[in-house]
């Protein structure tokens, strides 16, 4: 079903009219489509999920998901982060549908038609919304920067570029190798 076109300001009612599966995102009432994420992209991704999907089940630490999959922030802010992790003792915010309520780590990987959302708009959002970790992660200048969540404000915890271990305030004990996460295709 298509959306109105003449309409200015959408809601999550809005946004459930779209296909399942479709390449948007709500962000302050807009409905913003994205292309599909480049390989390079992908690869970044699942480097990284692969990670925290291996320390986290093995020390049974709750779930760790991936895009598409909608997290419900208000009526005009459904997000779908490219990872997430929800700790066990929040397994409740996970519907039927998509996430109720900010999840525990959210990791954004930029990219050219995501960079300005994801680094202000969405930041700003996480950080109000709860989420407890936020991982920005820019594969062009082969950087992570982790941020904390302390009295809902995010305060720089650890960075990376080029080399180096990247580690999570949140998860003690969770380190990645830069190098390994962020390495070209070839």
């Amino acid at each position: 079903m298509a959306l109105p076109a003449s309409k200015k300001h959408y809601t999550y009612a809005d946004y459930e009219k779209l296909p399942e599966g479709a390449p948007y995102q709500l962000i302050g009432g807009d409905i913003v489509k994205e292309p599909a994420p480049v390989p390079y992209h992908q690869m970044v991704s699942m480097r990284i999920e692969f990670e925290l999907v291996k320390f986290v089940e093995e020390r049974d630490l709750g779930v760790v998901l991936n895009a598409p999959m909608d997290v419900y922030f208000s009526d005009t802010e459904v997000y779908q982060p490219d990872i997430m992790f929800i700790s066990k003792g929040r397994m409740n915010i996970i519907g039927e549908k998509n996430i109720k309520a900010a999840p525990d780590l959210v990791v954004e990987i930029l990219s050219p038609s995501s960079a300005y959302y994801d680094l202000r708009h969405k930041m700003h959002v996480y950080e109000t919304s709860g989420v407890r970790e936020y991982w920005v992660v820019d594969p062009i200048e082969k950087g992570v920067e982790i941020y904390q969540n302390i009295n809902g404000e995010f305060k720089l915890f650890n960075k990376a570029l080029s080399s180096g271990l990247i580690r999570s305030a949140l998860l003690e004990g969770f380190t990645v190798e830069l190098e390994k996460v962020l390495r070209p295709p070839n």
